[in-house]
């Protein structure tokens, strides 16, 4: 997605066929990722004559699994756009981006974003697709409640409880439940001053700050009954989106997807960042996807080529804006910046320069993850404690982190 066409003509060989495995990043056929491929793809093929590009798409339920079966039976893609890198770049099977890309093409990666792809200082990944995180809040809602957008903790609750009052069925939805818990955990834990690593890069799930948030959640808005009907542990995002987007939430932490999906049902909302426990929160939660290419089927020249292309700043801009996400690129990003059409999407650009991402180029980070959706809901339900949520997660972080690096 960013700067320089890969050039016109033949890439040295021919009769070459990359196979690119992608996650779908559409709601419905219509709007699959498939479409965006196959597109581009044609539009590559008719350039490059000796050069097929094979692409197939399976939803983010199943793309990951995907790729590691390939992997493991010895038939890995040449390319794969999907969520985590970092074990397949400890076995040694990816290029490195700078035996791949153009000197401009990779120049042109939104620097933090370049440096979450990397693993053991080297860069592996290319960020692929972007979000941050704001809280989104329904103006009709507000404005028949007589409130204002939140700007801390206490505000938040505040005006829950008024939504509440007013038979709101969702006053703060909290979606903690196993579909994407570690991003709503991720959001509230910087809210707090916190984390899921200290500056060094350990985990630090157990600190004082992550305790005092989970606490509060608990105590102060699941225990006051603030966060709907069904329980944290049980609310995936996708129902939690659903559900703002029908109108019936009042506030919700969200990502630039749900722009559209609110826009669709009619509903007004506004957007501001995410309140902190004294003031507004100095650091959103990033998220990146990941492109990536396996070095066993060779083909470098090719596949380099193929990138430019796919990174060049008309084609980063086409992605970004058809499914609401942020581009990867410094150039598509200062067009988005200063262009109305894509108004709506600035509070969440304003939030990238000082967002944190997942700590992605760990290799235990995968099975850290499936263990805080599996468990951190069980953190705020009336008989739980943050404290043990959060001190067993750590024990099982230490360990993963410990096996990974032996």
């Amino acid at each position: 997605m960013t700067a320089v066409l890969g050039g016109c003509g033949s890439t040295g060989s021919s009769d070459v066929t990359l196979r690119l495995v992608a996650a779908d990043y559409g709601d419905s056929a219509a709007s699959s990722s498939k479409k965006y491929w196959d597109e581009l793809a044609k539009e590559y093929e008719a350039k490059h004559s000796g050069v097929k590009i094979d692409v197939t798409v399976y939803s983010w339920n199943d793309v990951d699994r995907k790729v590691k079966e390939m992997v493991a039976a010895g038939k890995a893609p040449d390319l794969a756009q999907i969520g985590a890198y970092a074990d397949y770049a400890a076995e040694g099977k990816l290029y490195d981006v700078s035996d791949l890309l153009s000197i401009p093409v990779q120049a042109d990666f939104v620097s933090q974003l370049a440096d979450a792809g990397q693993w053991k200082h080297t860069q592996y990944a290319m960020p692929f697709a972007a979000s941050t995180r704001v809280l989104f809040y329904n103006k009709t809602l507000f404005t028949k409640a007589g409130l204002t957008p939140p700007t801390t903790w206490s505000e938040l609750a505040a005006d829950a409880e008024k939504l509440k009052a007013m038979g709101v069925k969702y006053p703060y939805a909290l979606p903690l439940g196993p579909e994407e818990a570690q991003a709503e955990t991720m959001q509230w834990l910087l809210s707090g001053g916190g984390g899921y690593t200290d500056d060094i890069g350990g985990y630090s799930f157990a600190s004082t700050q992550n305790v005092d948030t989970l606490t509060w959640l608990k105590d102060d808005l699941v225990g006051k009954g603030l966060t709907g009907p069904v329980a944290p542990a049980k609310l995936n995002r996708a129902d939690a989106f659903t559900a703002f987007a029908d109108g019936q939430a009042g506030m919700i932490d969200g990502h630039p997807t749900l722009i559209q999906q609110a826009e669709k049902k009619g509903v007004k909302f506004g957007t501001v960042p995410m309140p902190g426990r004294t003031s507004q929160t100095k650091a959103s939660m990033g998220v990146a996807d990941w492109m990536m290419a396996f070095k066993q089927n060779g083909h470098a020249e090719q596949v380099g080529d193929f990138l430019d292309f796919v990174y060049d700043q008309k084609n980063v801009l086409d992605f970004s804006r058809r499914y609401g996400l942020l581009p990867v690129t410094t150039s598509a990003s200062n067009v988005m910046a200063e262009s109305s059409r894509d108004k709506a999407l600035r509070p969440f650009l304003a939030e990238l320069p000082t967002s944190e991402l997942y700590p992605v180029g760990k290799t235990s980070w995968a099975s850290v993850a499936a263990g805080i959706k599996k468990d951190i809901g069980q953190a705020v339900t009336p008989d739980g404690s943050p404290l043990a949520t959060l001190s067993r997660l750590q024990a099982t972080a230490t360990s993963a982190d410990s096996s990974a690096a032996n």
